[in-house]
């Protein structure tokens, strides 16, 4: 399987006692053609589920969705298991995962894993060679030795299965620019979207790493969280008075998401209630059935 061209998901919680409504909506979107779902990773709360134990057991239910950690918490996961982690979800799903990736923020909570602290700059580095690790651990080939400053292995068979798609949740400069040159994907930080300084100032970054790494700037998808509400009549605004996207009517969304695509660029949207959390059923059976077809005719 591919990602589309145009992905459209939604974010969930993946609280343990949330678990059974959890199933139910990543069933729903799978019946009802989205693209992706995502959780988050945090492994140092104990209250939640672990995000690849789940993302496992619901491509095993689902037939079409594909799922991601959005992002996976690498300094908690050695990129060599990610690499294995991943590449038997794909083989065994045909294709439905995706790999989010992050260099790590909550440093304090990490550290309480026992995993030694990393400054800001080498938590970078060590973000940028565990993409490097994980994609030369997959698509077969002689067995791999890699001595990068963070990671090592030596002699280790790469799985047969192709990597799937990277997409990371670079913030600073130095994250962004990594994007550029190893990532296929990226998730503007702190729900920011097309209208945002943040994705003004932070796209060229990326781009520029990516054009001296000599890739294609415009290979390297922009994949949005973005939260809002689904409304019945149009709203007089549509943002914030900060510019922040807050929602309107399927029509209002429709033209925003198509204009979003068309004049910047934006290849994915993941859809997250106005306070951050997970959408309720009727909500995201609307973004499915509504919006996601109705901007995809548009776009066509």
């Amino acid at each position: 399987m591919s990602i589309p061209d145009v992905v459209f998901g939604f974010g969930a919680h993946s609280e343990i006692d949330q678990g059974p409504g959890l199933l139910r909506l990543v069933d729903q979107a799978d019946r009802d053609g989205l693209d992706v779902f995502s959780l988050s990773d945090h492994p140092y709360i104990g209250t939640h589920l672990d995000a690849y134990a789940t993302i496992g057991f619901l491509l095993g239910r689902t037939q079409r969705i594909a799922g991601f950690a959005n992002v996976t918490n690498l300094p908690t996961r050695p990129p060599a298991m990610v690499a294995r982690t991943v590449t038997s979800l794909s083989a065994l799903s045909g294709g439905r995962v995706v790999l989010g990736m992050g260099a790590g923020g909550l440093w304090d909570r990490i550290a309480d894993m026992g995993v030694p602290r990393l400054s800001p700059s080498d938590a970078v580095d060590a973000f940028e060679e565990a993409i490097v690790l994980v994609r030369k651990l997959s698509g077969g080939g002689p067995p791999v030795t890699y001595q990068g400053r963070h990671y090592q292995v030596t002699n280790i068979e790469p799985a047969a299965v192709t990597a799937p798609e990277v997409w990371t949740g670079s913030v600073g400069p130095k994250s962004l620019a990594a994007t550029g040159r190893v990532a296929d994907g990226w998730i503007p930080g702190h729900a920011a979207d097309w209208l945002s300084e943040r994705y003004r100032t932070s796209r060229p970054v990326i781009d520029e790493a990516a054009a001296t790494a000599g890739r294609d700037p415009r290979e390297i998808r922009t994949v949005f969280n973005l939260p809002g509400k689904i409304t019945d009549r149009p709203l007089a605004e549509t943002r914030s008075r900060d510019g922040r996207w807050i929602g309107g009517s399927v029509d209002q969304w429709v033209e925003e998401l198509t204009t979003a695509v068309r004049e910047h660029g934006a290849a994915g949207f993941t859809l997250f209630s106005p306070s951050g959390g997970t959408q309720d059923s009727v909500t995201l059976g609307r973004w499915a059935a509504e919006i996601a077809p109705a901007v995809r005719e548009a776009i066509s």
